[in-house]
């Protein structure tokens, strides 16, 4: 490594994360705000659909190219393919803000290299070696942006396809004679991110691929001030670094480069005090795979929902559209399902907080509006007329509504002080309800 190098990577340790916590919480409000988002991931992996040679691979869908193995000229082929005539970016951003997910993050560049904007540094894009010619990129900012939902890019810091950034760990099947790391990062990598920054303006940058070798912590942190230069504004993933603790997602160390923590298809088990925000998909995969019918159903998607906002996460549900361009239609009946029920319940998952008692029992759930001024219960089942709780504390004489309902709810303080609240006769919509409780 130059001398340079060496310099520039030790002053992004010692500069690292020099902000302080009314600047990081002005900076995150918007993202903890919105609880619910729509992760995409859309490539040339979309063309084979899990299927190679007229064999099915087994994993996930945008792996094939490392799963199957297939040399990168015959992966190309498929890039030559991708040709999703029926892309829709405005009917995208409908069904995204039917459902009521406030931001998206889509794969810029997944493993495989192939980029879905129009890159000055890349001929390997949808504009030049696609025959598509149309940046995706673009067009679904500017569907997002008039639809007030925040656009944000996924960007895999890993490439099986660029020659200088093949892996000791084999993932691009390239066997370049001289690999160059450090200039693959400098002259692609950062100059791409840039680009991402400069045309589109993200809200977020979600990276991935960090646990190749060849990336190290002091890079992941030169890369998140490179990007904050660019943007102070900017949230980045842990991903960004090597402090991401497996699927757990969460950072191991307190200096770890990036803003929240990336749980991978789970769940905390509890609440956090470092932001964090749980990634998974509707059935087995993230990219297209047609022979995956594993479908959650709407009511498992809205209870990771709820789960994940009672303990101040937020939910990035994915769907991976077709080669044509088309958002599969299991995925689009379950978020409209799921914008059903954020149209009656969203006052108790976006602007609200956790509470470190964040539920009582094994059917109610709690979070707190952002200004402290009310508590809400989410109750998946309720049994008989009545609901009697614990962890609340109503201001005397205020109202109890559910959610969904104008007349407010009898309740009194019974003489060992829990709650009773009478429920209404027919509770609206399904799945789940919401009570909505003034705090003192």
């Amino acid at each position: 490594m130059h001398l340079f190098l060496i310099l520039l990577l030790g002053f992004a340790l010692e500069s690292f994360s020099q902000e302080s916590k009314a600047a990081r919480d002005q900076r995150m409000e918007w993202w903890r705000d919105a609880g619910f988002g729509l992760f995409i991931h859309w490539g040339a992996y979309a063309i084979p659909a899990g299927i190679y040679n007229g064999t099915e691979v087994k994993g996930i869908g945008e792996w094939i190219m490392h799963t199957a193995n297939i040399p990168i000229a015959e992966y190309e082929a498929f890039v030559q393919q991708f040709n999703p005539v029926k892309f829709d970016a405005k009917k995208w951003v409908a069904i995204a803000k039917k459902a009521g997910v406030k931001y998206i993050v889509i794969t810029s560049k997944h493993h495989d290299g192939f980029c879905l904007w129009d890159s000055q540094v890349s001929d390997y894009d949808i504009m030049d070696a696609a025959p598509f010619k149309r940046d995706i990129l673009r067009e679904l900012t500017d569907a997002c942006k008039a639809a007030g939902i925040r656009i944000c890019f996924y960007h895999s810091i890993m490439d099986w396809h660029h020659p200088d950034a093949e892996s000791k760990k084999d993932y691009t099947h390239q066997n370049s004679p001289n690999p160059d790391w450090n200039k693959y990062r400098e002259e692609y990598l950062k100059p791409q991110v840039k680009e991402l920054m400069t045309k589109y303006e993200p809200g977020v940058m979600w990276f991935d691929g960090e646990w190749i070798p060849e990336w190290t912590e002091a890079q992941g942190k030169d890369l998140y001030n490179f990007i904050k230069e660019l943007n102070p504004e900017i949230i980045i993933n842990n991903r960004i670094g090597k402090g991401r603790k497996g699927m757990q997602g969460m950072s191991e160390y307190e200096d770890a480069a990036g803003d929240f923590g990336t749980p991978e298809q789970e769940i905390l088990e509890g609440t956090s005090a470092y932001d964090w925000e749980s990634c998974m998909t509707m059935n087995d995969t993230w990219g297209y795979k047609k022979n995956d019918h594993n479908w959650k159903s709407a009511k498992q998607l809205i209870d990771n929902l709820i789960d994940v906002a009672t303990k101040g996460g937020n939910y990035l549900l994915n769907v991976g559209p077709t080669a044509e361009g088309l958002i599969p239609p299991e995925s689009v009946k379950r978020l409209q399902e799921m914008g059903n029920w954020l149209k009656k319940n969203g006052e108790a998952i976006y602007n609200t907080r956790s509470r470190p008692n964040y539920k009582e029992g094994d059917h109610y759930k709690f979070t707190v509006s952002k200004d402290g001024k009310y508590t809400y219960v989410i109750a998946d089942q309720f049994t008989g007329s009545t609901a009697t709780l614990k962890e609340i504390n109503p201001r005397p004489g205020s109202d109890i509504y559910m959610l969904g309902l104008k007349k407010p709810l009898p309740w009194t303080q019974l003489s060992n002080g829990d709650y009773l609240i009478t429920l209404p006769k027919k509770l609206p919509g399904k799945y789940a309800w919401t009570l909505k409780i003034t705090n003192p």
